[in-house]
């Protein structure tokens, strides 16, 4: 982007009277800017949360597929699966806090006795919450639960969460030494992995708050800024536009080499590389969106990995259809980079991870855009595309939008721009 398209896009503002400014003078510059909001507001409030009916449907088919797996009940700790099925919002601590799914009945909750106010606050169905004192066996509460919806602790089979800890595992286990225990990967994934109507709405909110954000912060861009001027913008941006937990990262020139960057402090120059890569929720579902800008007018090598990377995307896009293997999708991005002589493979300059990842309330999910990956593509999926380029010792390139799988192939949530000239892209429309 040259200067002049710079001065347009910060539609009067005033600009630094010279280029080589101070970071003190410049955080200050920064603060007065993240105040200036006035164009940007809460554009949320035209979406809803997910319903009680909804996550009792939720429960509804877990229970299904634990009948056909033969799966007595589910233990789940805090995080996204338990939010997704109960609206319970915590936190892991030694305390115990779990949600227990059985085949058949009502679900139950065991916390800390001092916690059930909180969390009441956050727990979105009918429920039966079991509490135990300081001095007691949560695993006892567990077990009781059990034994009052009828499981037999003779023959039964417990499915634990994928990222339930092994003290809780053990602590379990050792009450119920004639169960066998499984993963309940099958049972989550199978429900979480197909987003519906409602939980695509949400992401398109979410991602288009992260691109608005995106937005603002570009026209900001100055020789100067350091990431943390950059993030604390993008910070801002997001909030004000309704995002909830916004995470920001900016990688400033040979940082940009590293995908998840570096600690050493780097200033925005004159012909800059700012990657960045951003996201928030909105009601619990994630945005994912990375962006790479040059700040003054940007060299040839600059715009040709630039663009190297916009046709990896498309590539990615393209190979993405219904019925194939998800893993294809890295291999035709390799296939393209290497031709350019990128690669191969991992090998640097080049893409060095994987060309995307699943993503829905938590921001990486299965499955993923990963060689070897045989998972089918169904309608419903959703996955971040992301095939950057990198580029030791001077600089790299990433651009990330997220698509969702429909009958009819993959649609954006966001258009990726086509020109680094123009480097933000648009909000797709969503129906």
């Amino acid at each position: 982007m040259n200067m002049n398209k710079r001065a347009f896009l910060k539609a009067g503002s005033a600009g630094l009277a010279a280029l080589s400014v101070s970071t003190a003078a410049f955080a200050s510059s920064t603060k007065m800017a993240e105040s200036k909001h006035s164009t940007l507001k809460n554009i949320t409030q035209s979406v809803s949360a997910i319903t009680t009916k909804e996550r009792e449907i939720r429960i509804k088919k877990a229970q299904k597929l634990m009948q056909q797996m033969n799966i007595s009940a589910l233990i789940i700790e805090p995080g996204a699966a338990m939010d997704y099925f109960s609206g319970i919002q915590w936190w892991r601590s030694e305390r115990l806090t779990a949600l227990v799914i059985p085949q058949q009945g009502k679900i139950g909750i065991v916390c800390p006795f001092f916690e059930e106010p909180s969390i009441q606050e956050s727990l979105a169905i009918t429920g039966d919450i079991r509490v135990w004192q300081e001095h007691e066996s949560p695993f006892e509460r567990i077990k009781q639960i059990l034994v009052d919806r009828n499981i037999s602790l003779a023959k039964g089979t417990i499915g634990f969460e994928n990222s339930v800890r092994y003290f809780v595992q053990h602590g379990v286990m050792s009450l119920l030494s004639n169960m066998q225990h499984v993963s309940a990967e099958p049972v989550t994934r199978g429900c979480r992995i197909i987003k519906s109507h409602h939980e695509l709405q949400l992401m398109h909110k979410a991602n288009e708050v992260t691109l608005l954000a995106y937005s603002e912060v570009y026209s900001k861009l100055e020789v100067g800024m350091t990431s943390s001027h950059v993030k604390s913008l993008m910070s801002n941006a997001q909030s004000t536009l309704g995002g909830n937990s916004p995470w920001n990262m900016a990688l400033i020139d040979q940082a940009s080499a590293f995908p998840h960057g570096s600690k050493k402090k780097h200033l925005i120059q004159e012909g800059s590389i700012v990657l960045m890569d951003c996201g928030c929720n909105v009601h619990g579902y994630q945005s994912d969106i990375s962006r790479t800008f040059v700040v003054g007018e940007p060299s040839k090598r600059q715009r040709d990995i630039w663009q190297t990377v916009r046709t990896g995307q498309k590539i990615a896009f393209e190979q993405a259809q219904i019925g194939s293997a998800a893993g294809l999708v890295d291999d035709a991005v390799r296939k393209h980079y290497q031709a350019q002589g990128f690669g191969p493979d991992y090998k640097l300059p080049g893409l060095s991870h994987r060309t995307g990842h699943g993503i829905g309330m938590e921001g990486h999910e299965s499955v993923n855009f990963v060689h070897g990956e045989q998972e089918k593509l169904r309608a419903g999926m959703c996955f971040s595309n992301e095939p950057g380029i990198y580029i030791p010792g001077e600089f790299g390139v990433r651009l990330e939008d997220c698509i969702y799988m429909t009958d009819k192939g993959p649609q954006w949530f966001t258009v990726p721009p086509d020109s680094l000239d123009s480097p933000l892209g648009k909000v797709a429309t969503f129906t």
